[in-house]
């Protein structure tokens, strides 16, 4: 039969947009664009049906009046013609040359698609352009032609498609950080199958998606079907281009800047040539103000003209750099009063030096008993060094209550020790959430009474010095290993230290100290439970001050601090169940073992078993924890094993 020159159809194409840069808004996603939807075409369906000849002829006038549908075709203005019905007797779909199509599962995927356009049905032309994008839509085919056939029955309305080819391999390109294996494991399911524009739309969200979780700023910019069944896939991902860092007040304007920039970008792990990456730079935010000389940072990205890449703007409100602070707290090795613990303190402070980061303190804590005067300088990152090694430099003179291990003495008078400590120390982290630090230590440590005179034997004739002489002089070479988790409540810790001592002089001591704890967290629900061990050991000769003590508000609750025994050796471990109450409030519920190992004989003179301790004991107890900006305020009470009981106030995590 002929066909119906006066009743044409303009084919419906699918073309993917080429290759647009990105840019620094990470949900511009350059696709391909939807079909029209179809209710834009206000579409009003006339309940009239005219069969006419004269009806066809403006039927047909209406056909051809029709603008061509492609992706970027605007919608039409409706017309009354559009509305008027011819009918179809037949409807079929074949190939581009009007021959069956070689596949029946394609024709059946075509057929299915269609709506509206069935055998001995009144249709618009509109409604026969819709069913074109429903079969275009259903994304096996490249392109649809209606074609009217005016034959002896009625007219016969068949659908030219043409398929898409079948896939046969992939051409990735832009891709720099997207893993080749996750491109191969999205396109896999679809090797040797006919293109499917709608499963490609899937790949191409899920490849975008990759990105989106990561903070990535990528995403798939374009797609096209090359000869073959080759698929070219187009990436853009948006390098670093520039860093500069801009200074501004705290009202917002720009102002000069006391740290040097390169002392800021040195910090940041994002890096000029890197796919920029939203997550890292918030980390990199986080570090900034880690340094502790920022009031306020953040980071701005820009599009680098035309490149596709971006520029990042550091805006950094920087703090007073320097000042006097003064405080208070608490001293738990204080046992004899209530307010004989409590301390104050004051400090003169710099935290950069240079513009280089570098902090200066020295301060001064002072109780009825304690006291401390320390000079410290820290460079937390060595200028020329590329492993972040920090460097920090300690004199310190202070004074701490003896009774933790050689309790009180007769008449209540208070036997202090004092030490002159001066070292450097080397820290630097070697892995994720993993840090070192090496060191060299001097210490002279002796015992004083009341009056500062020099103590060499207490109460009980046990020696204070392992030299004998009125204080022990000792060089200690430190290793510490630290490993931190999150901030979460189910995050673990452990660390790991070990002191050994030189023999730089005949009558200095040599002893090595291994000690070490760890903690970890888990949170069902409202609840957290928390398990802690700490344990310690002592080879070699050392004197009984530094001896382990055991019990107490940071060890063993229920007892006073040291009351349950010094040893060479010592662990103790803590279950803890914590759960909120109100606000900022929590409840808890606790249980303390520890134990000196048997070890409390062999540390010189006996402390423990000259004042009958026991050696190991338990403790139990609840109490409340407060939130504040020095930590949770801990107020507990606990029983020990022996019958009696005590409360202890604490300030942060226990340690």
């Amino acid at each position: 039969m002929p066909e119906n020159k006066s009743l044409q159809f303009k084919s419906s194409f699918i073309k993917i947009p080429p290759f647009v840069p990105i840019h620094h808004h990470r949900h511009q996603h350059h696709r391909r664009r939807p079909l029209p939807p179809f209710a834009d075409l206000h579409l009003s369906i006339s309940s009239a049906f005219n069969n006419s000849k004269h009806s066809l002829t403006q039927f047909i006038s209406s056909i051809r009046k029709f603008p061509p549908i492609t992706l970027s075709s605007k919608t039409h203005t409706a017309s009354r013609h559009d509305d008027e019905r011819v009918l179809i007797s037949e409807v079929l779909v074949r190939n581009k040359d009007g021959e069956e199509l070689e596949r029946k599962d394609l024709e059946e995927e075509a057929v299915a698609a269609l709506k509206t356009c069935r055998p001995n049905s009144a249709l618009t032309v509109r409604e026969v352009q819709e069913d074109v994008h429903r079969i275009i839509g259903s994304g096996y085919f490249s392109s649809c032609m209606p074609v009217a056939v005016d034959t002896r029955d009625g007219i016969r309305l068949v659908f030219q498609v043409e398929p898409n080819q079948d896939f046969q391999g992939l051409v990735c390109e832009g891709a720099n950080v997207l893993p080749t294996k996750f491109v191969e494991d999205a396109f896999r399911d679809g090797y040797g199958k006919i293109v499917n524009i709608r499963r490609l739309d899937q790949v191409i969200s899920s490849i975008n998606g990759w990105y989106m979780e990561r903070g990535l700023f990528g995403l798939v910019s374009g797609m096209e079907i090359l000869s073959g069944g080759i698929l070219r896939l187009q990436v853009s991902e948006a390098e670093v281009n520039n860093i500069s860092v801009r200074f501004i007040s705290r009202t917002g304007e720009p102002t000069t800047g006391k740290t040097r920039p390169e002392t800021i970008l040195r910090q940041l792990n994002t890096k000029k040539g890197q796919v920029y990456s939203m997550l890292q730079a918030k980390r990199d935010v986080d570090t900034l103000l880690a340094m502790g000389i920022m009031e306020d940072v953040s980071i701005v990205p820009q599009p680098a003209g035309d490149s596709g890449k971006v520029d990042l703007t550091i805006n950094a409100v920087e703090r007073v750099s320097g000042g006097i602070s003064a405080g208070g707290g608490i001293s738990s090795g204080i046992t004899s009063g209530p307010l004989a613990g409590l301390i104050g303190s004051c400090a003169l402070y710099h935290r950069n030096l240079f513009g280089r980061n570098q902090k200066v303190n020295l301060s001064l804590e002072r109780g009825q008993i304690d006291s401390i005067f320390r000079i410290n300088y820290t460079d937390p990152w060595i200028e020329g060094d590329d492993k972040r090694t920090s460097r920090t430099i300690m004199v310190q003179n202070s004074r701490t209550p003896g009774t933790l291990v050689h309790g009180n003495q007769p008449n209540n008078t208070n036997l202090t020790i004092g030490r002159v400590t001066a070292g450097i120390e080397y820290s630097r982290p070697f892995r994720p959430k993993w840090s070192g630090t090496a060191g060299l230590i001097f210490q002279r440590a002796g015992a004083r009474d009341e009056k500062g005179d020099p103590m060499i034997r207490d109460f009980h004739s046990s020696p204070l010095t392992a030299s004998g002489n009125i204080h022990d002089d000792m060089v200690l070479a430190k290793l510490e290993s630290v490993y931190t988790g999150s901030s979460d409540p189910s995050s673990s810790m452990l660390v790991v230290n070990m002191e050994q001592g030189l023999p730089v002089w005949s009558d200095w001591l040599v002893f090595n100290r291994v000690t070490g704890r760890a903690r970890k967290g888990l949170v069902i629900g409202p609840t957290c439970f928390n398990l802690s061990v700490c344990g310690g050991h002592v080879v070699g000769n050392f004197p009984p001050h530094e001896a382990f003590p055991i019990g107490g508000t940071n060890s063993v609750r229920g007892y006073e601090e040291g009351a349950i025994g010094s040893g060479r050796s010592y662990a103790v471990g803590c279950g803890e169940i914590s759960f909120p109450l109100v606000g900022p409030v929590e409840g808890a519920m606790f249980a303390d073992y520890g134990t000196d190992l048997g070890s409390g004989t062999t540390v010189p003179g006996d402390p423990a078993g000259a004042r009958l301790k026991p050696g190991s004991g338990y403790g139990y107890g609840g109490g409340i924890r407060v939130a504040s900006p020095l930590g949770p305020l801990r107020l507990e009470y606990a029983f020990n094993d022996q019958g009696t009981g005590r409360f202890h106030f604490g300030v942060g995590q226990r340690n």
